[in-house]
């Protein structure tokens, strides 16, 4: 258990992360840090946090500094949270892409107290009322550069993690974003991409969403994404999302040629192989 821990960011993970602790009681105090007035009185209306403090008086109080802002924020973020801490506390950061914060903390000081984490979780909304209880149950925790961290600090971290249901993967930082970049950015720029198509098409139908089932609503859920949260992702992970949309676009030019040369056994084919991902997503 911890005695105080500090959120820094009150949104949907760092909320539900507070949560969760909260309801297994593995903290007696949680500190929020928000930049938004509103954020900060929501959080403390419905129980994420108990008060609200400046990043630097919560950081002095906490026993773990949990950070989950947008990437964009995360690494001057950081650097200020770095120079703060003594070899008794620990910082974990949730964010979606790792290899330029780790970049950035490599050579620092207190390097060591510090766990790049991405719980492999998430839903399309956003703000201290998006967070969920028993929201990291059955999922995937990503730890990167895990020997770069002190090893008190990393057994911390992933007791906790595994406290709140989740099993460890271990990468370094490269490899989780290009991994990132195939099983979660791809899939929300497709989702954006799919949104304004149709809302295009609206425009000359106004009854399409009417007939709107199941599957649609499902591949385009991910367009309700904070853009907030997501430009910078994708900007930070360009190169990797870059080479994964290439491959993308490659792919429904397939199915285009496919109805264009009115080519049936091609179209099943592609289908077919399609459905192999079965052996992955049961």
């Amino acid at each position: 258990m911890f005695n105080t821990v500090a959120i820094v960011g009150t949104g949907l993970i760092g909320g539900s992360f507070s949560l969760c602790l909260k309801d297994r009681e593995l903290v007696q105090h949680v500190i929020g840090v928000t930049r938004s007035a509103a954020s900060a009185a929501k959080a403390l209306e419905l129980g994420i946090v108990d008060e609200v403090l400046p990043l630097q008086e919560a950081v002095k109080k906490a026993d773990l500094i949990y950070v989950a802002i947008p990437v964009d924020t995360t690494v001057p973020t950081m650097l200020q949270i770095m120079s703060l801490v003594t070899d008794k506390q620990v910082v974990v950061d949730a964010g979606s892409t790792k290899n330029v914060l780790c970049k950035a903390l490599d050579n620092h000081p207190m390097r060591g107290r510090f766990v790049a984490t991405h719980p492999m979780w998430g839903t399309e909304y956003s703000g201290p009322e998006a967070a969920v209880r028993n929201a990291f149950t059955g999922r995937a925790c990503v730890i990167c550069e895990k020997e770069k961290s002190d090893a008190d600090a990393l057994t911390q971290v992933e007791t906790i993690y595994r406290q709140l249901g989740m099993h460890m993967v271990y990468m370094h930082a490269a490899n989780h974003d290009v991994h990132a970049a195939y099983v979660s950015h791809i899939s929300h720029i497709t989702s954006f991409a799919l949104a304004n198509t149709v809302l295009e098409k609206e425009r000359e139908e106004d009854a399409i969403f009417e007939l709107a089932g199941g599957g649609f609503e499902s591949t385009v859920r991910l367009a309700k994404s904070n853009p907030a949260m997501w430009v910078p992702i994708f900007m930070q992970n360009k190169e990797n999302i870059l080479d994964v949309l290439n491959e993308h676009i490659s792919q429904l030019r397939k199915f285009k040629a496919s109805l264009e040369k009115e080519n049936a056994d091609y179209l099943l084919e592609l289908i077919e192989n399609a459905n192999k991902i079965r052996r992955i997503l049961k």
